[in-house]
């Protein structure tokens, strides 16, 4: 029996104008079996692409030159290929608008570097299995809930929920179609187990509505049954 052949080395491109951090970045990621190439000029970006073909970019937000936001628009221009955003700047409006340029992931500076390599093995791994079949299908027709973020997003359109809102998505999304009662909901919503009306329930759900309709206004995915409670259809 022929021994199967080795696999392509993945290429990274890590964009970071601080040189010992990318250093220590690029040292981690070639431990793990990744070739690398640094630069630290967001100008050189779009050229070092095209020329070095990476698998993955980790692109930082501050950069001389071009800052990350606008090299990330100008990547996406042409190429779908995972990137990575690195900041140090923490506002949730940079997280949102990177990520609706096209970043697939961020993460926030300071960070450890083996959380960096864990998040590129785990978007090449997605990425790897869309090449071979377009993609698996979005969580529950669009949905996407991180849990361990607190995020969510529908139709690749961040959802800027309260942690009380992003629960009540996440139990009714659980299970779409699925009538849930106030009380039902009402267990899932606190985690301090305060006393509250199931009141507070349509209180949120109004709220939760508005940024779903935000996302799909043509949509109506949280549905009222009268007199029971509420469902999620997708």
């Amino acid at each position: 029996m022929s021994p199967s052949p080795a696999m392509p080395v993945r290429r990274i491109l890590i964009v970071e104008d601080e040189p010992k951090l990318a250093a220590v970045v690029s040292d981690y990621l070639k431990a793990a079996s990744f070739e690398t190439r640094i630069i630290n000029d967001g100008r050189d970006v779009v050229d070092a692409v095209k020329d070095y073909h990476p698998d993955l970019v980790l692109l930082d937000l501050m950069l001389p030159g071009r800052d990350g936001l606008d090299v990330c628009r100008d990547l996406r221009s042409f190429s779908d290929l995972p990137i990575v955003m690195m900041t140090a700047k923490v506002e949730e409006i940079d997280r949102l608008i990177g990520l609706e340029l096209g970043a697939d992931d961020y993460i926030c500076k300071p960070f450890s570097p083996r959380e960096v390599v864990a998040r590129v093995k785990a978007i090449l791994r997605r990425s790897s299995r869309g090449d071979a079949a377009d993609d698996a299908p979005a969580t529950n027709a669009g949905l996407l809930i991180n849990e361990e973020r607190y995020a969510a997003s529908f139709n690749e359109q961040l959802l800027d929920l309260t942690p009380v809102e992003f629960r009540l998505l996440k139990t009714l999304a659980a299970a779409p179609g699925r009538v849930f009662s106030r009380d039902q909901l009402l267990d899932n919503l606190y985690t301090d187990h305060r006393v509250v009306t199931d009141r507070t329930v349509d209180s949120h759900i109004k709220n939760l509505r508005r940024k779903l309709d935000a996302a799909s206004p043509e949509q109506e995915l949280i549905r009222s049954i009268y007199g029971v409670g509420y469902k999620l259809e997708l």
